[in-house]
């Protein structure tokens, strides 16, 4: 299996100067190997330039500047590019299907936070014998960084990246050939409805409470952000005070982000030790949080009629803060290391279809938490209904498999 680990780094004060020169330093290169293919493309006929001519100009670059280019590792410098490469690839594939292109943007400060290194031992090296009970990372033009490994590295390292979330640094590391660690069979079946009210309900009736971990602190993060946007725009990323406010903002969401993390982590670990197999319905949260188009107001030029873009934009705040996608990713993983079978399902009407009768209705959802067949007169809880369906579902699919 491939896994990767994410370790805290503890680096001193020289090595945080380092490591933020580093990230200018590659973020100055993505910047102008993006103008030079913007350039190629407006001024030479429309000529393109890819990633193997900007990576074979690469020793010419870092001879020209050894003090910013020349100094960092030169794989690291290629994996740049080829986070370029893919952007636009990307952007090519999107017009190609008719969406949104997105054409690929200029890296700001603090808009690029991430160096990769493709090959263990070519300009970084994890030292997997820890000196003084302390692991350390050495990364070429930084040194050797202290790391809190808080578990152990399981697999061979593949790739190692260098991550920098607000005033903290991070390495993540790419594992292959990662062993399973299968659990005891517990022979119990689950099926899973994710929900808002509740952030997952099982077949067996148990509700796990949503934490809301934004709303939680929304006064405060609604209060920092409205002090940052109280400075003028000529003195942002300028005074002292708007970078004090910027990063106070930035550790509230860091900190919802965490705490959301480490609930995922926990809530789908119970799941896995306590079940063999895991359905859950197969959900498209992207669509399911994408606003509704403006409807044009045909006896008004210029005007929109009424959408329920407000209303709709509650219960999006409501999915996007439950972080089903991240979850339902957390599970998978954790399944797969773990020996156990995560089977998605149809989403579709697991709400409307009674689990006595099999008779569909929008009507059956009376409320958010009631339900109640319009046919048989059965009633339950709404979310435990959707769960027995999923689990009906995954019976079914489970058999077509067999």
């Amino acid at each position: 299996m491939i896994r990767a680990y994410k370790f805290l780094l503890r680096p001193t004060a020289r090595q945080t100067v380092a490591l933020g020169d580093m990230l200018r330093d590659h973020r100055s290169l993505y910047n102008g190997a993006l103008q030079e293919r913007r350039d190629a493309y407006r001024h030479a006929s429309k000529t393109t330039v890819g990633y193997g001519g900007q990576s074979a100009q690469l020793k010419e670059i870092r001879a020209f500047d050894p003090e910013r280019q020349g100094r960092w590792s030169f794989s690291s410098q290629q994996a740049t590019l080829r986070r370029l490469d893919k952007a636009f690839a990307a952007f090519f594939r999107r017009v190609k299907a008719g969406r949104t292109p997105g054409y690929p943007r200029f890296k700001g400060v603090g808009h690029f936070d991430t160096v990769t290194f493709p090959k263990d031992g070519d300009g970084c090296r994890w030292d997997s014998t820890p000196h003084n009970r302390q692991t350390r990372v050495r990364l070429q033009g930084v040194g050797h960084i202290r790391v809190h490994q808080h578990r152990p590295v399981q697999g061979r390292v593949k790739t190692i990246s260098v991550k920098r979330e607000g005033s903290r640094w991070y390495v993540v590391l790419s594992c292959d050939e990662v062993p399973a660690e299968a659990l005891p069979d517990t022979g119990v079946i689950v099926g899973v409805d994710m929900g808002v009210v509740h952030f997952l309900t099982t077949s067996d009736g148990r509700h796990v409470a949503n934490p809301r971990f934004l709303r939680a602190m929304a006064d405060e993060l609604a209060e920092a952000q409205r002090h940052l946007a109280t400075f003028p725009k000529q003195a942002r990323q300028r005074t002292k005070r708007h970078r004090a406010t910027a990063r106070k903002v930035s550790k509230l969401h860091a900190k919802i982000r965490r705490q959301r993390n480490d609930f995922h982590h926990k809530t789908s670990r119970a799941l896995i030790a306590d079940h063999d197999v895991i359905a859950h319905e197969r959900l498209n949260t992207a669509g399911m949080t994408r606003s509704p188009a403006p409807k044009a107001d045909p006896e008004r030029p210029g005007g929109f009629l009424p959408n329920g873009a407000a209303a709709k934009a509650g219960l999006n705040r409501g999915i996007l803060d439950a972080g089903w996608a991240q979850f339902l990713g957390i599970l998978a993983n954790k399944a797969e290391s773990a020996g156990r079978l995560v089977v998605p399902v149809d989403a579709r009407d697991t709400s409307r279809v009674c689990p006595a009768c099999r008779h569909i209705a929008k009507e059956n959802r009376v409320t958010q938490a009631k339900f109640q067949c319009t046919a048989c007169g059965f009633a339950a809880n709404a979310d435990h209904v959707g769960a027995t369906n999923v689990l009906k579902r995954a019976g079914l699919v489970l058999c077509d498999v067999a």
